[in-house]
């Protein structure tokens, strides 16, 4: 069954603690028919406040795919759609239980700044797994974010666990760094075809201004994070101005392909806490390592802990950058240390713009490393 959210009394004029109340209702209504509720495009957002649960069964659904840049009333600053204005700093704005689904909405801070640093609101995150109960089965997508702080936040609490998540088709710009962090999924997470970029709201309110970017830089995080998964699936990921491109942690394994990590600190760092399946294959991409407080810290790879790293056609270059404060370079192409034995392998990467005399800093003394097809800054084959 679907209904409008305007069937339950929402308002584009209405006080966003009512409209939240109106909106919970018909939430209410659709967990027992397995229905959805149609988020009716609207010259002025929809204002809701923060605290909404997303109740098993039931579907938020808009008008959009991602509309990265922002869509833009034709007199006003303001998007215009299947937009929600969120207010409230005190809890996520939707928390979501199992066999949900957020698709084709605009999830607007209207009180966010793009170019003071003091005056950022460190909202909760947007959009949380249930904290409270083990949830299977969400999906996330072509929703597009503007102002948000922390998109999307599926950490599973205390002995809960969460499984078949999907994230597709997701853009925006957190202020945290932190666009997406998985833990305890342990049936194959999806992260496909999303997109963080500070000029997600350039059409609509401006860029950001590089003294946030490099703020966003500052807290050391990364846009998209993996802990205590198995197999999970990343395809189609794309970064700008965040400290890190991806963390895959130590209770991790899965697959990375066709990825684009641009002005970044760290592009992937790769851990494992066992020999036997703490193993990522990680191809088709390429890395801008050339920002971060101090160049021997800016490296396109960090592979450390146990298991095996398979890198294929992953390339890293460096170079300035006007929209945020860079160093232009990178330290190596790849640094790999820690105390276990771990493996790694390297096949027709191309690796430019380091600074060390060699592309690979090696500080392990039980890591097993072969490099093959390779080519350094010169341009000469490197193999090893």
């Amino acid at each position: 069954m679907h209904r409008s959210i305007c069937d339950f009394g929402v308002r584009p004029n209405g006080s966003p603690e009512a409209n939240r109340q109106c909106l919970q209702d018909g939430i209410d209504w659709a967990t027992e028919c397995g229905g959805s509720l149609w988020v009716a495009p609207s010259d002025t957002p929809w204002p809701v406040a923060a605290g909404l649960r997303l109740r098993a069964n039931a579907s938020l659904v808009g008008a959009h795919g991602p509309v990265g840049r922002g869509t833009r009333h034709p007199r006003a600053p303001r998007p215009v759609g299947s937009v929600f204005a969120i207010t409230g700093t005190d809890q996520p704005f939707v928390t979501v239980e199992s066999s949900t689904q957020l698709r084709g909405l605009q999830l607007w801070y209207p009180e966010q700044p793009v170019d003071d640093v003091a005056a950022i609101v460190e909202y909760p995150p947007t959009v949380q797994v249930a904290q409270d109960e083990n949830v299977y089965g969400v999906t996330l997508s072509c929703l597009t974010f503007f102002g948000e702080f922390f998109a999307l936040d599926f950490r599973s609490c205390g002995d809960h666990i969460n499984e078949q998540i999907l994230v597709e088709h997701c853009y925006g710009y957190p202020l945290s760094g932190r666009f997406v962090h998985v833990d305890r999924c342990y049936d194959i997470p999806r992260l496909l075809h999303c997109h963080v970029n500070p000029a997600n709201r350039r059409l609509m309110e401006g860029q950001y201004s590089r003294e946030v970017i490099d703020s966003v830089m500052g807290r050391g995080t990364y846009a998209y994070q993996i802990d205590h998964t198995d197999n999970a699936q990343c395809m189609d990921l794309f970064t700008f101005g965040t400290y890190g491109g991806a963390r895959l942690g130590p209770a991790t394994y899965g697959q990375l392909t066709n990825f684009n990590f641009d002005c970044v600190t760290v592009g992937l760092h790769k851990s494992g806490d066992s020999p036997f399946n703490r193993n990522w294959q990680l191809a088709q991409g390429s890395i801008i390592a050339n920002a971060g407080p101090r160049l021997e810290d800016v490296h396109p790879l960090i592979i450390d802990g146990q298991g095996h790293t398979a890198v294929t056609n992953v390339e890293a270059f460096s170079g300035p950058n006007g929209a945020l404060s860079t160093l232009d370079r990178s330290w190596d192409y790849a640094y790999i240390g820690g105390d276990e034995v771990l493996t790694a392998s390297f096949f027709g990467c191309r690796m430019r713009d380091y600074t060390a005399d060699d592309p690979l800093t090696i500080t392990s003394a039980s890591a097993r490393v072969r490099a093959v097809a390779c080519f350094d800054r010169e341009q000469q084959v490197y193999e090893r």
